[in-house]
């Protein structure tokens, strides 16, 4: 049986496409982080598919409901396709094993650190994923990649304290996604 051949770019949400204000759930509230665009088109030009793998406790915890977190989510893919790129996917994780309502609350194997969702993609989109990257701001996004082996694992620096043994998890650290255009 052949390798799959397809590559994907896993963008962790909070963090790297938007400013991390904590438990964003509208378009109010969301706010692009600059290069984002450009970055993604870059990395769709050079053959990755875009899939997005955002833990979204606020769900679990209540702060607001899965039809919100769909609705942003559209939003958010709209203005992706006004600047003429596509989102191919969109994984989430809604639990939290401890800070979340019933049936939210559970220890499962799609909230990173844990591979889940990056394994449901790649299983998904036949995805091989030694050569695909992940862009992450946590050590857990790194964590994630590790363990579905996915080939390059891109830290970038958006305002989360990171301690030394964090960015040793990366191969490499970005100052932000804007970095792109001159490091992929």
């Amino acid at each position: 049986m052949s390798q799959p051949t397809r590559k994907a770019a896993f963008l962790d949400r909070d963090g790297v496409i938007n400013i991390d204000h904590g438990y964003v759930s509208s378009p109010d509230q969301f706010e692009f982080i600059h290069g984002v665009f450009d970055t993604c088109r870059l990395l769709q030009q050079q053959g990755y598919l875009l899939i997005v793998v955002t833990n979204q406790s606020g769900i679990g915890r209540g702060y607001y409901t899965e039809q919100q977190f769909h609705q942003l989510t559209d939003w958010m893919k709209q203005q992706f396709a006004d600047h003429g790129v596509q989102i191919d996917a969109l994984y989430f994780c809604p639990h939290h094993p401890d800070n979340a309502l019933p049936p939210y609350q559970l220890d499962c194997n799609c909230r990173k650190p844990k591979p889940g969702m990056l394994q449901q993609a790649i299983a998904d989109f036949g995805i091989n994923p030694a050569q695909s990257l992940m862009l992450g701001d946590k050590a857990a996004d790194m964590q994630a990649a590790a363990a579905a082996g996915v080939g390059r694992k891109i830290l970038v620096l958006s305002g989360q304290q990171l301690s030394d043994e964090d960015k040793q998890l990366a191969d490499e650290v970005w100052p932000s996604i804007a970095a792109a255009s001159t490091l992929l």
